[in-house]
């Protein structure tokens, strides 16, 4: 089981990720695509991410605009795993700019 982060180290883990916010136990951020079909284009590409990586965000998809949550949850909160998850949703996202 992976090691819970002390809310200093999700503090730090936020100073690179500014698109992101800790909520309810869990790395959120919220993106709004151009279209639908890129949105769909993301959450793919994440999908591929989540597999290899044997970790998986929770992502609602509402037209163009995703938001991705990203928890450990046999953990029960933020891990490493998550913070690494979240600067490869970053990096995809990024992609499209």
């Amino acid at each position: 089981m992976a090691e819970l982060l002390t809310d200093d180290q999700v503090t730090a883990a936020l100073s690179t990720l500014p698109d992101w916010s800790a909520r309810d136990g869990a790395l959120v951020r919220t993106a709004e695509l151009p279209s639908f079909a890129q949105a769909i284009q993301v959450v793919n590409r994440v999908a591929e991410i989540a597999e290899n990586d044997n970790h998986h965000p929770d992502i609602d998809i509402r037209w163009r605009t995703l938001t991705f949550r990203c928890s450990t949850h046999s953990s029960g909160g933020i891990t490493a795993l998550d913070v690494s998850l979240a600067e490869e949703i970053d990096g995809v996202l990024d992609a499209l700019a």
